[in-house]
């Protein structure tokens, strides 16, 4: 169905989409998002690389107006993961300001490449 929205609800995690990417709830993002972008990072507790990704993306986050980190546990939200297709931590989703998915990467990312992701975003 091109150009139709589509839904998914899997224990209680919520992501709706268009074309242009899935769409992530408010409340998944703890009333969190970003005015302007969103770095949602997926993460795991003895992930040494996603250490490595929480200083990249909240370094490039402070560095540009209106863009948010938020960091998700991928083991207590296993809903989320499941709905968005997490399938290693680190993983990033770069969120718009309708949260609508535009770039997502897995392992650590440079931060050159994130800014340039936000380029898309913002």
């Amino acid at each position: 169905m091109m150009g139709a929205p589509r839904r998914r609800r899997n224990g209680g995690a919520r992501v709706s989409g268009h074309d242009g990417g899935p769409r992530v709830d408010t409340a998944v993002l703890g009333g969190r998002p970003g005015e302007r972008a969103t770095l949602l990072q997926f993460s795991t507790a003895f992930c040494a690389p996603c250490r490595a990704t929480r200083r990249v993306l909240s370094e490039v986050a402070a560095m540009v107006p209106g863009v948010a980190h938020v960091e998700v546990d991928a083991e207590a939200h296993l809903a989320l993961v499941r709905a968005l297709e997490i399938e290693s931590t680190p993983t990033t989703l770069v969120l718009d300001a309708d949260r609508r998915v535009v770039r997502r990467a897995a392992g650590v990312p440079r931060r050159a490449d994130v800014i340039a992701a936000l380029g898309e975003a913002i």
